[in-house]
């Protein structure tokens, strides 16, 4: 690999800026490296207060200026503007080799994006652009949806906590109406400030007719009952989505009956997130009525924070020891009351449900068993998580669940 580090140093000479240590120690492991590609991995919340600004985002562009060997860069939590992304955009026109960017939680804004999108019209490279926390806008999300009608290459998108609002999440599921590349998206925690729930209307009429799309995150929509029952409608007639991300939004017990009949009717859905809903007892009962079914598909659920009780848990507990498909099953922040706690201990201690694959922790006291929180499998999309990992590039979403 071309020695990254020398020139790095030379950019800096002859722009006059003083070298970042950050950049300079991960370039040199790039370079000592035996791995045939790199990803630098230049996040800002991974070193003490040394982040990356917009002159040395130019420096790091013109050092990868022409490299084949980073297929990937991640840089987020640093101090990027509009300013800076005109320089990543210079390097994304330029790239025939880097497939994955993570700009999560940088001070990106609407023309910023539209810099980011232009660059990406005729891209050929770039699988995986993250945008996460970057206040784009309405204006800024329209053009990198405007994007994704020419580009053909972009396989995951991430706009969450973007300001996107009604307009903008309509015109990306519009635009999957047509766009057989992207696989995932997320368009999570739009400002929606209509009760009539128009984007998940929308974004169930393009499951209907997407045949691509397989990862769907639709958290923080203020979506009800009603707008659930119009996504499981679409969902009986679409084969491709494995991944559906409905967390903090209003579902109730109804909401959960229509997802169950979902399940039940063959569906190839493999991870459902529910988590910080209100679907309680009766929408666990449902959940366990279709995990029971034989064919049953789905490998993860999480009902975090769903209010559910002892009922409603013990009934999961039940389904989870008849079908052994799921695997992997997350229910902190219900009511645990020693009867679940008992359930799900001997469920981990039989070895049917594996540390890690649950959010939850065995101990006793005082001959009594309790549950701890653990961490959650399914996090890989949340907010304050980085998605890489050694395995990114190969099997994406399922990996979190293997």
């Amino acid at each position: 690999m071309e020695d990254l580090k020398s020139r790095y140093l030379s950019v800096c000479a002859e722009v006059q800026r003083a070298p970042k240590a950050c950049v300079l120690k991960v370039l040199a492991d790039s370079t000592n490296s035996d791995v045939v590609t790199f990803v630098l991995t230049l996040a800002g919340n991974d070193r003490h207060g040394e982040r990356l600004a917009d002159d040395d985002v130019f420096v790091l562009s013109q050092t990868l200026a022409g490299n084949s060997a980073i297929k990937g860069l991640d840089l987020r939590y640093n101090c990027i503007t509009d300013k800076g992304a005109v320089y990543l955009a210079d390097l994304i026109q330029q790239s025939e080799s880097l497939q994955f960017l993570d700009l999560m939680c940088n001070n990106i804004e609407a023309e910023g994006a539209g810099m980011l999108a232009k660059s990406l019209h005729k891209n050929k490279s770039l699988r995986k652009l993250r945008m996460t926390g970057n206040k784009i806008g309405n204006k800024g999300a329209m053009q990198l949806a405007a994007m994704l009608q020419i580009n053909a290459t972009l396989e995951e998108v991430d706009v969450s906590d973007c300001d996107l609002t009604t307009q903008s999440v309509i015109a990306f599921a519009i635009v999957l109406n047509n766009n057989r590349r992207i696989c995932a998206i997320n368009v999570s925690r739009p400002l929606l400030f209509s009760l009539q729930e128009e984007t998940t209307v929308h974004m169930a009429h393009m499951l209907v007719v997407n045949k691509t799309l397989r990862e769907l995150h639709m958290g923080k929509h203020g979506m009800t009952d009603t707008g659930v029952e119009r996504l499981c409608e679409a969902l009986k007639m679409n084969s491709s989505l494995r991944y559906l991300d409905l967390r903090c939004n209003r579902i109730t017990r109804d909401g959960a009956r229509c997802l169950s009949e979902v399940l039940q009717q063959n569906s190839n859905l493999e991870i459902l997130d529910l988590s910080f809903n209100c679907i309680e007892d009766d929408g666990a009962v449902y959940l366990s009525e279709a995990i029971k079914i034989p064919h049953s598909k789905l490998r993860a659920l999480s009902i975090t924070g769903n209010n559910a009780g002892t009922a409603g848990l013990m009934s999961l507990y039940k389904a989870i020891r008849v079908n052994s498909s799921l695997t992997n099953v997350y229910i902190w922040g219900n009511k645990l009351e020693e009867p679940v706690c008992v359930a799900f201990s001997q469920l981990m201690s039989s070895g049917r449900l594996l540390e890690g694959h649950t959010d939850v922790s065995p101990f006793e006291v005082d001959g009594h068993v309790c549950l701890a929180e653990a961490s959650h499998g399914l996090r890989r999309h949340y907010y304050w998580t980085s998605p890489y990992g050694e395995n990114y590039f190969s099997n994406a979403a399922l990996a979190l669940i293997s």
